[in-house]
């Protein structure tokens, strides 16, 4: 995982970005929006041990920070506060996002050229490609 810290990934390619946040409940506008940025996604680790992952774009920035296998509060871009966990399987995070009406897992595989995100809900499956940033 190390080579893929501080190290920025640019959105390329989306496949069915916008049934998963329909999915979600997510309004018309702001799907218009998200479907429209490519967000540049970056996997940090702070001083204190923590992982932090942010996604900026000229629609909206994000960044959680968050430890290994611990459970933490997350407001979602979309406004959905959840209990969150993520976990780690060799190069993939696994990103479980819950609260009282639905479940949503977004698995996150770095590799040196791409990080490949698959998010799931129910039975929509979405893909999102992204390529360093030179």
């Amino acid at each position: 995982m190390s080579l893929i810290f501080d190290k920025k990934y640019k959105l390329e390619t989306s496949d069915k970005f916008d049934d998963y946040m329909k999915a979600l409940g997510v309004g018309m506008l702001t799907r218009k929006m998200g479907n429209t940025v490519s967000p540049v996604v970056e996997l940090t680790k702070t001083d204190d041990g923590k992982y932090s992952l942010s996604s900026n774009s000229a629609f909206k920035n994000t960044s959680i920070k968050f430890n290994l296998n611990e459970e933490f509060d997350e407001e979602t871009p979309d406004g959905r506060k959840v209990k969150s966990t993520i976990t780690q399987e060799g190069n993939k995070l696994i990103h479980v996002q819950k609260n009282d009406k639905l479940s949503t897992t977004i698995v996150r595989e770095f590799q040196p050229d791409e990080l490949k995100m698959v998010l799931t809900v129910g039975d929509i499956v979405c893909t999102r490609i992204y390529k360093p940033v030179q």
